[in-house]
């Protein structure tokens, strides 16, 4: 559905500027947002504070795990009230812990949104500037427009990429930038001549 209503979009848009010369290109948003130094520091950091919160999640559910065991070993040993009471007390923690687990991958998820938007904040004036400077009509964005199809010649986003790494280059850990920005996906290797020693 949405697809038919971005071609009958297009094709309106098409059908005023008719009599003008149109000049498309595209962005992979996606690809560009992974190639980005900035993409690339936003994912480690979420990563590393994922894999901190799992660390602490796994100690707290190994600690279940091993008091489950106990309780149940000793429970036969232990008069029915109480027998009750410890099992009630472990389900509590149980929850807890699974609460806790909900409310990480929510502030997690959160954290990944806030951060692609503010990247693809970035990415719209510099996308603008690409437009205008190649005198483009339009540009769409490969995935969220239904593209099928389009010449590599239209592809904006190896340019979209280098553009952005030189005018927000990334911070890695120490706060500083990174030695060398990230690059756009390279071209294929240029054929070695005929005449170069083999290896």
């Amino acid at each position: 559905m949405r697809r038919s209503l971005i071609a009958v979009l297009f094709l309106s848009l098409f059908a005023t500027v008719a009599h003008a010369d149109i000049k498309l290109g595209y962005v992979d948003l996606q690809r560009a947002l992974i190639e980005v130094g900035e993409g690339q520091a936003a994912k480690n950091k979420l990563k590393g504070e994922m894999d901190k919160k799992k660390s602490e999640l796994d100690a707290e559910q190994a600690k279940l795990t091993d008091d489950k065991a106990v309780l149940d070993k000793q429970g036969a040993m232990m008069s029915e009230e109480v027998r009750t009471q410890k099992f009630t007390e472990w389900q509590k923690r149980l929850y807890e812990v699974m609460q806790k687990a909900q409310k990480i991958q929510e502030d997690l998820k959160l954290k990944e949104q806030t951060e692609l938007k503010k990247i693809f904040e970035k990415m719209d004036p510099i996308i603008a500037a690409i437009a205008q400077r190649e005198g483009l009509t339009m540009v769409f964005e490969k995935t969220d427009s239904g593209l099928v199809y389009a010449p590599p010649s239209l592809d904006l986003t190896n340019e979209l990429v280098r553009t952005y790494n030189e005018k927000h280059p990334a911070k890695f850990g120490s706060g500083k930038p990174a030695a060398m920005a990230p690059k756009a996906t390279p071209a294929a290797p240029k054929e070695a001549p005929k005449d170069a020693p083999k290896q």
